[in-house]
């Protein structure tokens, strides 16, 4: 990882700097690039919010050899863990790869790690492209993310996805905001219910499911579960959309009261260790979506770097499943936390 992580310090030079520890602080308000919108609160709230989780030591148990396996959306997974939805190589990542080489070995080596790629949108045609094609590639083994476009361009984009072979679809709402898309003159809104209701009776229809990505509240995760979609990730777009919201495991605690057992509960953000995702677990989640550290693993050794990172996530996770005394997925509960 450390050559991987050098060779992409050096592809993303002036886009991101691969810092070794990835909070926010050198990037701030690096928009489009690596970085979080304006003073990059909610960059850095992320990272603070999990760093201020600590985990209870247990070694009085016979859980030597935990199950990190999980299953998601009808998916089954290596463990609970998706690369989130990012795209765009040529201005947030330094175009030392191209758009097809990266989505491609993102796609390609979640599938080799047992876990599943998620695949962005944007006003470039070859971002959706890339990552439609990446998951026929893979035999449908791939989500794909589109933006709350408008009309005859979201429609024409779902039945793209549909092409590609995914079971399961997902919105990122948060892309509202997203300064990127108003720069190149395409903003995209917000999406009411009754709209989502239709386009969620639609993938259904397909026999698929549905992610809505952008939820940090308690209404607006009870309006998802009205609307029909199968999950949400509490997502605040890693920073880059709103200044000064809270960390995603600030706000995870209370979506999880609300809907817990009503939806699947995902949640992204400052997530860079097995730690980390044995803290979000202990929250509540049901999974977790990691986005910056894939992205360099990628433009850093192509699918080779993302295998190598979600096999050292593994590693951890299991070692801090050993250390907690959780023999499985499903017994990590908030006693985890100290």
């Amino acid at each position: 990882m450390k050559e991987i992580k050098e060779k992409a310090r050096e592809l993303m030079k002036g886009f991101c700097r691969v810092c070794k520890v990835c909070d926010g602080r050198a990037c701030a308000g690096e928009v489009p690039g690596m970085g979080g919108l304006g003073t990059a609160a909610s960059f850095k709230a992320n990272v603070e919010a999990l760093e201020g989780f600590r985990l209870n030591m247990r070694l009085l148990h016979d859980a030597a050899e935990p199950d990190t396996s999980a299953t998601l959306l009808g998916i089954d997974m290596s463990m609970p863990v998706m690369a989130a939805p990012i795209g765009g190589v040529s201005f947030n990542m330094g175009g030392g790869v191209s758009e097809e080489d990266y989505i491609d070995a993102v796609v390609g080596g979640c599938r080799a790690a047992g876990v599943i790629g998620c695949t962005g949108d944007g006003v470039p045609p070859v971002i959706h492209e890339a990552g439609f094609a990446a998951i026929a590639k893979n035999d449908g083994h791939g989500i794909p993310f589109i933006k709350p476009w408008e009309g005859v361009e979201l429609d024409e984009k779902l039945e793209k996805a549909r092409a590609a072979g995914c079971a399961v679809f997902g919105m990122d709402v948060d892309a509202a905001g997203l300064i990127t898309l108003r720069q190149m003159g395409r903003p995209v809104a917000p999406k009411p219910v009754a709209e989502l209701v239709k386009i969620i009776d639609k993938v259904h229809g397909w026999g698929a499911k549905f992610i809505l990505k952008g939820i940090m509240t308690p209404d607006e995760a009870a309006l998802a579960v009205e609307a029909g979609a199968d999950a949400i990730v509490v997502s605040n777009h890693g920073g880059r959309v709103l200044d000064h919201t809270p960390g995603t495991a600030e706000a995870l605690p209370d979506v999880v009261e609300k809907v817990h057992g009503d939806i699947t509960i995902l949640v992204d953000g400052g997530i860079r260790t097995g730690a980390d995702i044995l803290k979000m677990l202990a929250l509540g989640a049901n999974g977790v979506l990691i986005g910056r550290p894939v992205s360099v693993a990628a433009v850093g050794g192509l699918q080779d770097g993302v295998e190598k990172y979600f096999a050292t996530l593994k590693s951890q996770l299991s070692g801090a499943m050993v250390l907690t005394g959780c023999k499985d997925i499903a017994s990590i509960d908030a006693n985890v936390l100290f």
